[in-house]
């Protein structure tokens, strides 16, 4: 069957779902075509071959994070803005008109394709279009309606797309089913926004068998949108540097390969997959911003940690984290010390939590259960 996924890139944690998925769905022999724009459009040109680039939509950012009034005036108007890279001040297109190029980007290849099943990772747009023209979509989310720290100015936003996500033909969230979903806070009351019925949890994108390692040195792998590695960047380093304890900083600069030591800390600007995989395994605990995918490693790696979130989202997750018993939170410089100290002094109880997750976690098989939810929607179409 055709099927046609696309993919948000705020942040990699979408695109890298949909590799996982595509992987699975090439390897079953049906036909792939993905759309996604910035750095998940290289991502997934380097593993498919019918790759789309479309316009991306993306958040008012800068090495402070995410500007929340900032991006409320971007939904209609061009902003000035200093790139990170080039330090040079340019202008980010307000993100109607972004929403309007991605719209007939995806619109234009879609009426060439004809999928039988739309699958979108994050990509309301995509789901727009499978309304508008009838063909089975399947929504992937780990966050329909966030509750923690929420701006009300964006409230307007997150009711527009909850209309499509009522819309789509299929739920699936890529986690554990309660009582120990990750992204419960973040998801909201499913009833209420009238999804209940379409959704599946399914058991996270990776395997979750537990792969326990050594407990060498503290992790800390950032990742996420600019801003967000700019403020975790900030806030992780000088905290780790005073440390005697060793550790490691991975800055998710991707394509990049410096690798520098400021006091006992090590920081690279780049890990491979397995690099990141050997540091997870054999770290004694782990501190990051609050992702989603990396909650489910902590808990894959049975490792006690600690977030430090950024944007509601991540303080969505790290409070289902605290609430497990599996980390702490963690919004600055000082309390992040306390919490290591903290971590150490408790490791066994939080270790003792996060293998009682680990044991749920294990029972699923994400990526097997959301093929069979496309696979029976496609065949029902």
């Amino acid at each position: 069957m055709r099927l046609l996924l696309s993919c948000t890139e705020l942040g990699l944690g979408h695109v890298s779902r949909i590799t996982a998925l595509g992987k699975m769905l090439e390897r079953r022999n049906h036909e792939l075509f993905f759309f996604s724009g910035g750095g998940a459009y290289q991502l997934l040109k380097k593993e498919f071959k019918n790759v789309y680039c479309c316009t991306p939509v993306s958040w008012y950012e800068d090495s402070h994070g995410i500007h929340t009034y900032a991006s409320f005036l971007n939904i209609l108007v061009p902003l000035p803005l200093r790139h990170y890279e080039t330090g040079r001040i340019q202008i980010k297109s307000s993100n109607t008109m972004e929403t309007v190029h991605r719209y007939y980007d995806l619109r234009q290849q879609i009426r060439k394709i004809k999928p039988n099943v739309i699958v979108s990772d994050g990509d309301i747009h995509a789901l727009r279009l499978a309304h508008k023209w009838h063909i089975p979509s399947v929504y992937i989310a780990n966050i329909i309606r966030p509750n923690r720290e929420f701006s009300p100015l964006l409230l307007p936003g997150e009711r527009l797309t909850e209309r499509y996500v009522r819309k789509c033909s299929k739920i699936i969230v890529p986690d554990s089913p309660p009582p120990f979903t990750v992204c419960e806070y973040n998801l909201g009351d499913l009833k209420d926004i009238g999804v209940k019925d379409k959704v599946d949890f399914v058991g996270g994108f990776l395997d979750m068998t537990s792969a326990e390692g050594l407990e060498e040195y503290i992790f800390a792998p950032i990742s996420g949108p600019y801003g967000t590695r700019a403020k975790l960047k900030h806030t992780i380093i000088p905290v780790l540097e005073k440390l005697d304890a060793k550790s490691i900083v991975s800055l998710g600069e991707h394509g990049k390969r410096v690798h520098m030591k400021t006091g006992n800390c090590e920081i690279y600007s780049w890990l491979s997959p397995l690099e990141r995989r050997e540091f997870m395994k054999n770290c004694s605990m782990i501190i990051f911003s609050g992702g989603h995918i990396t909650c489910l490693e902590t808990i894959k790696y049975a490792k006690p940690s600690i977030c430090v979130p950024t944007q509601s989202e991540q303080l969505g997750n790290a409070q289902k984290m605290q609430d497990m018993g599996c980390s702490l939170i963690a919004k600055d410089r000082e309390q992040l010390e306390l919490a290591i100290k903290k971590i150490d002094k408790e490791r066994q109880f939080h270790q003792k939590r996060v293998k009682i997750v680990n044991n749920y976690a294990s029972r699923f098989n994400g990526l097997k259960n959301a093929v069979s939810v496309i696979e029976t929607l496609a065949l029902k179409a």
